[in-house]
């Protein structure tokens, strides 16, 4: 097996095959080089068992399984084969495999059923900390068209002609978004949008374009698979690296780097976290990609450390077990996670950027978040701990039938200008404010004092409905004033004199029906009576 494989590397570029149907590809001949010489190699009998059957284990190709022996090799070997024979990947049953810290990625392009198998990855010595485990990948090859130089806000319509539909990814450098703003500042990030499109160069709406691009200094086109490809159980325990506190980030996790996948009944845990240790990016981390699905699944947060941010003050890391990347219509459905959500010692759970309808649906996390925006979002039938929802974006954001904890029922990220441009639909849901013991309980949280230049106007949500609400402030002080909508988003803005030099564009309209609290007080605008004098409560 392991000189079968060896072969298959060797003679990557040279495989020959007669068919490809779709997604699948079906085996022929393969022909290697060996001693200069071409030869062809045709399967042994035990090999056309495995293609027979429709699929592999890891032990077919030397996987010791004894949570002792290194199986990274044999984990791959066992991939490689499936991918060439377009073969489904079972683990053995009640194995546990250890995965040590050598530079190896393995590339899954077939179903993969982990089961009930263990897998140890050791992170307390690695060659790579960027290489991850897995990488779910496409056999569709991404491509660059030639005639898109710009693009319009909002624009229905690009110039293509595709074999199916497709995810525009669009970038111009000479545009500076996200400039981020305190302990963490930066220069902001180049323009950047992604969506889909059909064969026929329309544009999904529920994936629009938010930007105007004058000039496209890069645009490439990822073909979405219609068939979709499932990685199940398996139970992941991490041995935590124990670096120096800064931000090097390790991966060393699943990549799903492929539209429709499905993601059920994964397991994993974090173990040896110590007095301190590198930030993790993400155990499962999804990019590049629509219509991904993780669900049945229990995950960790990992223990916040602190360093010094770029500001040259202290700061707390962001640590995650799930990151989204520029990904479009990603789902988490029924998945919790292992340690106290209220726990702070454990950073939230998930971090994304650049991404369009995020949804949480019957889930038990620490926190959502959307740092450099999000595009439509939902959060249902869930449980959100001490960090809460945390976003930036457009489009409408829509939280029901749940409990959030956190300091605001949403926040809106200051260090991103608080910036939401669209509407907020809450309803149905209870609100347990961390700041209840300080009498500072507000539903919408954030801060813009109106002069950053964040690289985009900012915006309040338009609109507001908070119906059948919930607020258990029981626990507040004799000088409480009761709830607020809004927190005091500008301190200094107290009468007509102050001038924001970029103006951050207020609500205009709060409808409200049912909101109730335990201390019996009504509802307040804010503390900042005057920044909010203008917006409408109906």
């Amino acid at each position: 097996m392991k000189n079968y494989y060896l072969l298959i590397i060797l003679a990557s570029f040279l495989c020959n095959f007669t068919e490809l149907l779709g997604e699948n590809i079906h085996y022929v001949s393969c022909s290697v080089i060996e001693q200069n010489v071409l030869h062809k190699i045709t399967p042994t009998k035990e090999e056309q068992k495995f293609i027979q059957n429709g699929k592999v284990s890891y032990s077919d190709f030397g996987a010791k399984g004894d949570g002792i022996s290194d199986d990274i090799d044999a984990i791959a070997a066992t991939h490689e084969f499936a991918n060439q024979h377009n073969l489904e990947v079972v683990a053995d049953s009640g194995a546990t495999y250890y995965i040590g810290g050598k530079d190896q990625t393995v590339n899954i392009l077939t179903d993969t059923d982990f089961g009930s198998a263990s897998f140890i990855i050791d992170d307390t010595d690695v060659e790579n900390r960027n290489a991850h485990i897995f990488s779910v990948n496409s056999i569709l090859k991404p491509f660059k068209p030639e005639n898109i130089t710009s693009l319009k806000r909002f624009q229905n319509k690009i110039d293509v002609s595709l074999p199916g539909s497709g995810i525009v990814v669009v970038n111009d450098s000479n545009v500076k978004r996200y400039i981020r703003f305190g302990p963490n500042q930066n220069d902001g990030s180049s323009q950047t949008d992604l969506f889909v499109v059909d064969k026929n160069g329309n544009v999904d709406g529920n994936t629009p374009v938010i930007w105007d691009f004058n000039h496209i200094t890069d645009i490439t086109i990822l073909p979405i698979d219609e068939k979709q490809l499932k990685i199940t159980g398996g139970h992941f325990t991490t041995l935590a690296n124990r670096d120096e506190s800064k931000y090097t980030y390790y991966a060393r996790g699943i990549s799903i780097n492929r539209s429709n996948v499905l993601v059920e009944g994964l397991v994993h845990l974090v173990s040896g976290e110590g007095e301190n240790g590198a930030p993790y990016g993400g155990f499962i981390s999804i990019s590049n990609c629509s219509d991904v699905t993780v669900k049945n699944s229990i995950l960790t947060g990992h223990k916040m450390y602190r360093t010094i941010g770029s500001a040259g003050v202290a700061v707390s890391m962001g640590t995650y077990d799930i990151n989204v990347n520029r990904a479009l219509n990603v789902s988490f459905v029924n998945c919790s996670q292992t340690n106290d959500i209220n726990d702070s010692d454990y950073w939230g759970i998930m971090g994304s950027n650049y991404c369009k309808n995020l949804v949480y649906d019957s889930c038990v996390f620490s926190r959502f978040d959307a740092h450099m925006g999000v595009a439509n979002a939902t959060i249902r039938n869930s449980t959100l701990g001490h960090q809460g929802i945390n976003a930036i974006g457009t489009g409408i954001f829509i939280v029901e039938n749940s409990t959030v904890y956190g300091s605001s029922l949403i926040n809106l990220r200051s260090d991103y200008g608080s910036t939401w441009e669209g509407e907020f639909i809450i309803r149905d849901c209870v609100f347990v404010p961390r700041g209840a013991k300080s009498g500072n309980v507000n539903i919408i949280g954030g801060s813009n004092s109106g002069q950053h230049n964040f690289g985009y106007k900012c915006f309040m949500p338009e609109t507001i409905t908070i119906e059948n609400l919930k607020i258990d402030d029981s626990n507040h002080p004799d000088t409480y004033q009761g709830p607020a909508i809004f927190s005091n988003f500008n301190r200094e803005m107290i009468d007509e004199t102050y001038i924001e030099e970029y103006p951050f564009i207020k609500t205009k309209n709060v409808i409200v029906n049912n909101v109730t609290a335990e201390s019996g007080k009504p509802l307040r605008v804010s503390d900042n009576v005057f920044m909010f004098k203008d917006v409408k409560i109906n």
